[in-house]
């Protein structure tokens, strides 16, 4: 399984089976990070972390803090894909691997704008 990240009609595979999805909260200015698997079933999130909380985000009741990030596993089917918005109020959405993040204006090769963004399991 592979990747697939499209915008603007270009669509760039990423052989991967696991990331890291990584932004900012655009009010908060808060870090928040989802770590998915690439699955036949679809993309499943595996966990997901925040450095903080604030309006509109506070880490569920299971969170539990570990080195500075509210940290939990949700429980939820996996997504055919993935739907990413980009409001310009925050800076990029970052997908990260082995520890280094590539901005997603990096991967499609182009700067992002207000279109969104799909990232979905390919083969």
């Amino acid at each position: 399984m592979s990747l697939c990240v499209a915008s603007a009609g270009v669509v760039k595979t990423l052989a991967l089976a696991a990331f890291t999805l990584a932004w900012t909260h655009s009010i908060e200015k808060v870090e928040w990070q989802e770590d998915w698997r690439v699955t036949p079933q679809g993309l499943e999130l595996v966990q997901a972390r925040v450095k903080g909380s604030g309006a509109g985000m506070e880490p569920p009741p299971e969170a539990r803090l570990r080195g500075g990030w509210f940290a939990w596993s949700p429980h939820r089917a996996p997504q055919r894909d993935l739907i990413l918005g980009n409001s310009g109020m925050a800076g990029e959405w970052r997908l990260c691997r082995d520890g280094a993040c590539r901005t997603l204006s990096e991967i499609v090769g182009h700067k992002l704008g207000a279109e969104p963004t799909t990232l979905i399991a390919c083969e």
